[in-house]
């Protein structure tokens, strides 16, 4: 960007450096012709005439703009020719300097302009007659005296357009000189077809004066072939360059040099100095002020035009126009003037019915040069491209942002850090570690639960701001998903990355209070460093993500990365494959614990648990291989072994009229899997059972995780007639009212309570509240882990009505449930219409 001082420019003053050597030359020219001609001057009145003709002449058919000037395409040519033929050379020389005097002064030129062009008329003419004075004497209009008039006319020609683009030069540099030699083609095509004219003129008034009536109409219909001509060629030049900028700033809107792009070419289009873009701040992104000027090659973090003609064009939504003949606003004339801006279009950036900004160009270039109504329009049509392109590439700028930043909390991202810490690793610096401190929020999911998500994405920020307060200035702070947050930094040791994350999390772990509500937020903090503990990002994350697990369990809460962390993880993946096998080869077996009335201790139900005894690990606890199978894809078969194996066992049990009650843990994703309850009843159909036979048992966290996904699985569960249980209540922070908007019909209290009710009132309170508010709801309770006698009687006083756990039996294989059948139930309550009794309880 180009700053607001620039190096001096030469001013238009400077023009005498070229005006004075031409006046020289017209003198000196002059003065040989007075000496070589017999008669240099005279017949004035003919001479008057050719004045007019060429005053009028003299109006521009065409306009071109080079740089800061404009060359006009002129008939000036036909009268010359007239002149050369009939007047004496002085004469020529003195009407051909006063028509450049006349016309210059009347659009009101500035004086060194003025001066300029009427040095250039008269060295141009006293050139041309000084070369025509060199061939013989005018005799005739044959093709001798056609050649000395092309030869005359091209001298005023060369001096013209030489002049031109050594002031050009001069004040503008060699790319403004060069660029009037290239627009020369068309001034001397031009210039020569008038002179061809000229001559035809010639041709019939030697013929005949009254040809002059026949050129009359002849030059009015040439003037109007020109000007028609010149209006198609400024409208073809117009969508031409209108298209180009369209398919230039779509472009540029990708690479995201949009501004340097629609200004050029705006500027251009306009044929303007200044082409002004203006956005107001909005969201993150700050105010932009930018101006392409015509001598600079970069953009100006200026304006000509005052800030106010900008805020009204936004606050009115409409276009501003200050200049000769298109004024929509007076107010701004006399700041504009003393800001030497003769005219300005200043219009709306529209997105919808909101400005979003203005653009705006202000001095047209060349002196009696101005925007008209025509120009309001084309710029409001470049406004309207504009606006899109700019929304587009906001939008796109905001894509690529949001890519890369939590939406909630403004950190970067997981894929941002990633991104960061591998390039990190990639430079080695003696003596530094780059570190990775993973900060994982405690009980936030029992937050979301109690509070709502809102009150946790309010934890959530203000931890986000505490880290972004505490941590060095040098540090990376992202959030890695969920509630885990990662900063990386370099350091010069590893026992310095332990130090800060101590540090952090102390800082961040004060009371947090969220209206009347106080609440104490902790973190557990996992520390992994380059290059100790991987080379590269992907493992450095990875690792980092197991300290941080394993910081929970430590004092502190701080811990660091060791190779031991990572045995129970790379026990979980080895497992993968085996048990891929062995669903295939029915190497896991289904154990059976019975559920208890306790009232009476009548059998109603076993619950249906996998086991695992795995050739080289041993006993595999159900909590690894289930986690094995969610990351692995298997959960839907281990749960289809499960259920064909439980519903198999219960169309063969052959004690009593009725098939055995079965109650199969279902994970919660299963419920989200909306073929999960066809797959059911396809199974109950299969081996027989009534659906009323089957209770599908879900985690309280499955069933009450804060949203509505589980609920449509659970209705068509539950109209298929299966018994639908909520497991481990007790263990999350769910009220029994949330239950009450759950199609379900039991509830399991969570062992941790049942087995501490005989010794902690806390927990006999809470077991004592669950059933009760439980049966007033209408669901059944199941006390889990039920160990001992007293706390039988317990939960017999409170009116818990079902019970399971070691004091009636243990999980057991299929043929170790009926030999316990047989050894624990009253054969004759077999036969009857009722549920079979325990005769013992060990």
């Amino acid at each position: 960007m180009v700053g607001r001082d620039q190096p001096r420019r030469r001013s238009s003053e400077d023009a005498w450096i070229i005006t004075a050597p031409m006046a020289l030359v017209a003198v000196a020219c002059a003065t040989v012709v007075g000496l070589l001609a017999d008669h240099p001057s005279g017949r004035w009145p003919q001479a008057a005439l050719l004045l007019g003709l060429m005053v009028v002449a003299g109006l521009p058919l065409m306009t071109l703009v080079v740089r800061r000037q404009t060359v006009a395409v002129t008939l000036t040519e036909l009268p010359l020719v007239l002149a050369l033929f009939y007047l004496p050379p002085l004469s020529v020389v003195t009407i051909y300097t006063l028509t450049s005097l006349i016309t210059h002064v009347r659009h009101r030129f500035a004086a060194p302009k003025v001066w300029f062009n009427v040095a250039r008329a008269a060295a141009g003419t006293s050139l041309a007659v000084l070369v025509l004075q060199a061939f013989p004497p005018l005799q005739g209009v044959g093709p001798r005296t056609w050649l000395s008039i092309f030869a005359a006319v091209s001298m005023v020609m060369l001096v013209s357009i030489t002049s031109v683009a050594a002031v050009h030069a001069l004040l503008h540099g060699w790319p403004a000189g060069r660029g009037v030699l290239r627009s020369a083609k068309t001034v001397v095509l031009t210039a020569a077809i008038n002179v061809s004219v000229g001559l035809i003129m010639l041709i019939l008034l030697r013929s005949s004066w009254w040809s002059l009536l026949l050129l009359a109409a002849l030059g009015s219909g040439l003037a109007l072939v020109y000007r028609s001509y010149a209006q198609f060629f400024r409208q073809h030049r117009t969508l031409t360059d209108l298209y180009e900028l369209t398919r230039a700033v779509v472009e540029s809107g990708q690479s995201g040099t949009l501004a340097d792009v629609l200004l050029g070419r705006v500027r251009a289009l306009m044929q303007a100095e200044y082409a002004t873009l203006w956005l107001p701040a909005q969201g993150r992104h700050p105010e932009t002020l930018l101006t392409a000027r015509i001598d600079d090659p970069g953009l100006l973090d200026m304006a000509p035009t005052p800030q106010a003609i900008r805020d009204k064009v936004r606050d009115v939504r409409r276009t501003v126009a200050v200049g000769h003949g298109v004024t929509t606003d007076g107010e701004f004339r006399a700041g504009l003037t003393q800001q030497r801006v003769k005219d300005a279009v200043v219009v709306p950036l529209r997105s919808g019915s909101v400005v979003i900004g203005t653009l705006e160009v202000a001095n047209r270039l060349g002196d009696g040069n101005y925007f008209t109504s025509a120009d309001i329009a084309l710029v409001e049509t470049v406004a309207a491209h504009a606006a899109v392109a700019l929304e587009n590439s906001r939008l796109v700028d905001r894509l690529r942002h949001d890519a890369d930043h939590d939406t909630l909390t403004k950190l970067p991202n997981r894929r941002r850090v990633s991104a960061a810490v591998a390039e990190a690793v990639k430079i080695a610096a003696p003596g530094e570690v780059v570190a990775l401190l993973l900060f994982d929020v405690d009980r936030l999911r029992q937050v979301n639960e109690t509070l709502g998500h809102a009150a946790g994405d309010k934890i959530l920020v203000e931890v986000a701001q505490r880290l972004r307060a505490c941590a060095p200035s040098s540090a990376l702070v992202g959030r890695a998903g969920g509630d885990e947050f990662l900063v990386t930094l370099r350091l010069e040791s590893t026992e310095a990355a332990l130090e800060l994350a101590g540090q952090l999390r102390e800082q961040i772990r004060d009371e947090m209070v969220f209206d009347a509500l106080t609440l104490d937020v902790d973190t557990a903090v996992g520390v992994a460093v380059h290059p100790e503990h991987g080379s590269d990002a992907q493992a450095l994350l990875q690792r980092v993500d197991l300290a941080a697990t394993a910081a929970k369990s430590v004092p502190g809460n701080v811990q660091l990365y060791s190779p031991a962390l990572e045995s129970r993880s790379l026990r979980r993946l080895d497992l993968a494959g085996d048990l891929r096998r062995a669903l295939e080869d029915d190497d896991l077996e289904v154990y059976f614990q019975p559920k208890v009335t306790l009232r009476d201790r009548r059998l109603v139900g076993v619950e249906c648990l996998a086991r695992w005894e795995h050739p080289a690990h041993g006993t595999v606890a159900p909590d690894d291989f289930v986690a094995v199978a969610e990351h692995t894809g298997q959960l839907g078969r281990l749960t289809e072994f499960v259920l064909r194996e439980s519903l198999r066992r219960s169309r063969d049990w052959q004690h009593g009229k009725q098939s055995l009650a079965v109650a199969v843990n279902v994970a919660a994703r299963s419920l989200t899997d909306q073929h999960f309850p066809s797959l059911v009843q396809e199974l109950l159909e299969e081996y027989g059972v009534p659906p009323q036979r089957l209770t599908l048992e879900v985690t309280e966290a499955g069933v009450l995780d804060g949203t509505e996904r589980p609920i449509p699985t659970l209705r068509r569960l539950r109209d298929l007639g299966v018994r639908l249980s909520v497991d481990d209540f007790g263990t999350g922070n769910s009220s029994l009212a949330q239950l009450r908007r759950l199609p379900v019909h039991e509830v399991k209290v969570d062992r941790s309570f049942v087995q501490g009710m005989a010794t902690d009132p806390g927990d006999l309170a809470i077991v004592n509240a669950v059933v009760n508010l439980s049966q007033q709801f209408g669901l059944a309770v199941v006390a889990e882990g039920v160990e001992s006698e007293l706390t039988l009687e317990l939960l017999q006083d409170i009116g818990c009505e079902i019970g399971q756990g070691f004091l009636f039996s243990r999980p057991l294989p299929y043929e170790r449930l009926e030999a316990w059948f047989a050894a624990q139930v009253d054969p004759e309550t077999i036969a009857v219409d009722e549920l079979p009794r325990l005769r013992v309880v060990p």
